[in-house]
């Protein structure tokens, strides 16, 4: 059973914020622990969202409980009729977040059966013990650079391996691959991107991920995997131009990686074409048929390059742009 940064949090809270507000001898101080409770958040980002919209629910809770209590006395269906105005504000405000929260406090006051300025205050020291030790605690937040870059690492492996399989299937017709790798890949990208946006919202202050671009990026070249996958499947027997794709499909799977090495195989691309372009025209419907297959691959792995190529070129720029601002150049 793995135990989460979340649950960590929340269990070191709780008992804090409850401390807390014992030590300041607050009334209701176990709400204090609650609303610690609800106030743990996956990122920093959510964190001072979570915290503003219910600490400002709270104020306006606080403000309707004052009014509908005091003047239509303390009946659980005057607090109905309080929670049908309430929440359609919160709505307004764009602060249902909050509606939790406030309810421990609109219950605290609820139950005083008497709100006062000292109990408003009371309550308003409750709610910053409670949202603020949840705020404090979610400052801190690991590091998802070492999930990531694992992630990348099984990427670059699956795609390496996939690039392999096409080559053996061009030149031995082998159909032992299940394809595994394809679908594990969408999986791997899916929690990557997720991650990444997580990560995200950790650091306010930055505006463009690392891995962002990268796995985007990776995202488009695995649906092109699945394009070329039928165009590959269909072709006949091997002839000279698909050994030669076959070839060309191996040594780039040899050179998947976050390095630049699309030029390079951009120009073999094209003197590949060169070569098909020197090649008879076919002179059967299956020929003919195999030739399309053959160049609609070639289209197709161009793309994939070209793909690699624009994310090395935004990612230099935006590395020499940065050099720039520092150098003051």
């Amino acid at each position: 059973m793995k135990i989460g940064y979340r649950t960590i949090k929340t269990a070191i809270g709780t008992p804090v914020s409850i401390s807390i507000a014992q030590l300041f001898g607050l009334t209701n101080y176990v709400s204090a622990g609650i609303l610690t409770i609800l106030c743990i958040q996956p990122s920093r980002k959510r964190s001072f969202y979570s915290a503003w919209h219910r600490f400002l629910a709270c104020m306006i809770a606080s403000v309707y409980a004052l009014v509908f209590f005091e003047l239509l006395g303390y009946q659980p269906l005057v607090l109905g009729l309080m929670l049908i105005l309430f929440i359609p504000t919160t709505v307004l405000f764009k602060i249902t977040p909050g509606i939790s929260t406030s309810s421990v406090v609109t219950l605290n006051l609820y139950s005083s059966s008497n709100i006062t300025f000292a109990t408003l205050i009371d309550q308003f020291l409750l709610i910053i013990v409670g949202i603020g030790t949840g705020l404090l605690l979610n400052l801190y937040m690991p590091s998802l650079d070492k999930n990531l870059k694992a992630k990348q690492q099984k990427l670059e492996h699956n795609f390496s391996v996939i690039l392999y399989e096409y080559s053996r299937y061009l030149r031995y017709k082998d159909i032992s691959w299940k394809g595994s790798e394809i679908t594990e890949s969408e999986d791997i990208l899916q929690e990557a991107i997720r991650l990444v946006e997580r990560d995200r919202e950790n650091h306010l202050l930055r505006n463009k991920h690392p891995y962002r671009d990268y796995f985007r990026m990776r995202a488009t070249q695995l649906e092109l995997f699945k394009k070329m996958l039928p165009l590959v499947t269909n072709l006949p027997n091997t002839n000279l131009i698909s050994e030669k794709i076959a070839d060309f499909f191996e040594k780039l799977s040899n050179s998947v990686h976050p390095g630049n090495t699309a030029v390079i195989f951009l120009d073999e691309l094209k003197e590949l074409r060169k070569e098909f372009n020197q090649v008879d025209l076919p002179t059967t419907q299956e020929e003919f048929e195999t030739r399309a297959n053959l160049f609609q691959l070639l289209h197709e792995m161009e793309d994939y390059l070209l793909i690699k190529k624009k994310f090395k070129d935004s990612d230099v720029k935006h590395s020499k742009s940065k050099k720039q601002i520092k150098t003051g150049s």
